[in-house]
């Protein structure tokens, strides 16, 4: 049976790529610092420290995975971009990697973003678009990358590196976009919300953890874009969120400034992930908002009953 090492397990793409593994067979491993939000057959939890290199070392010892799935990051929404923490998650991840690589593992996907591009070129590809990532979060992605490959190269371990755009959906940080959205117009409350002329590539939470599934699956390596490379203008989104709770009225066009650093426009070439990794779309836009927005309803009623 294939061992695999799920780090940042309870986390928002984490905890959909769970019931996903174990469909394919995998003995599941599953790594987290807080709850165990899913207690079913097929998984051992363990709770650790990451940031701890004894502890990764005792982990690794232990569970002997044949494959990592490395999802664990620092997210802090409004922090993760300039952080100090997002060094200490590329010291982690250097650790698991050179703890790994002396383990006798097979194979390690590990989640990349799209903000190791340099987004002034708008359409991002894997082959063509320049690397030039602007912050913090995405240099340290970026260093762990390239440390990644050679590390893991040398040692004969295939190795791949799904670059996330932007994703919505169950789960997610309540203070996100969409959510943010959700919630205050299910709660008929006003929504302000910047001009919402930005262009960008989003993805259902479900659809990105399927495809990290299926890349650790398959023995494709390199830089894989996890997108749909179908682009949307966050109005549209949030005229869609608008019409489908019944309170379009509420929302407040402007009233939040947009950065002056926010690139216009922000779109992923997906054909590698479609054609070498056999990915496909399941839910698009109006799904997705829709299944969202049913989980956010019932969540507002289950703390309202609480």
């Amino acid at each position: 049976m294939k061992t695999v090492m799920l780090t940042g397990a309870s986390g928002f793409i984490g905890r959909h790529c769970i019931p996903l593994l174990i469909k394919r067979g995998y003995e599941v491993h599953a790594l987290t610092s807080g709850n165990n939000p899913l207690r079913e057959p097929g998984i051992t939890w363990h709770t650790i420290d990451l940031l701890n290199p004894d502890q990764v070392h005792h982990a690794m010892k232990t569970i002997c995975p044949s494959h990592i799935l490395h999802l664990a990051w620092y997210t802090a929404p409004g922090k993760y971009w300039s952080a100090r923490e997002n060094i200490h998650w590329l010291q982690a991840g250097l650790t698991m990697v050179q703890e790994f690589s002396e383990s006798g593992g097979q194979r390690m996907v590990s989640a990349g973003t799209c903000a190791e591009y340099d987004w002034r070129y708008g359409y991002c590809s894997e082959e063509i678009t320049p690397l030039k990532p602007q912050s913090l979060y995405g240099i340290s992605k970026h260093s762990l990358h390239g440390i990644l490959q050679e590390t893991l190269s040398s040692a004969d371990i295939s190795n791949a590196w799904g670059r996330i755009f932007f994703l919505y959906g169950p789960h997610e940080n309540k203070t996100r976009l969409v959510p943010s959205i959700t919630c205050a117009l299910l709660q008929s409350k006003p929504a302000p919300c910047t001009s919402g002329h930005q262009i960008r590539d989003y993805l259902f939470v479900e659809d990105v953890a399927d495809a990290f599934v299926r890349l650790l699956e398959s023995q494709v390596t390199g830089p894989i874009n996890i997108a749909s490379r179908k682009p949307v203008s966050i109005r549209e989104i949030i005229e869609m969120i608008g019409i489908k709770t019944g309170h379009e009225d509420l929302i407040r066009y402007g009233e939040l400034p947009t950065p002056s650093s926010d690139a216009p426009f922000i779109v992923g070439d997906n054909r590698r992930l479609l054609q070498e990794v056999g990915w496909h779309q399941e839910n698009d836009l109006s799904t997705g908002l829709d299944k969202t927005i049913s989980w956010w309803e019932q969540s507002l009623k289950r703390n309202l009953r609480s």
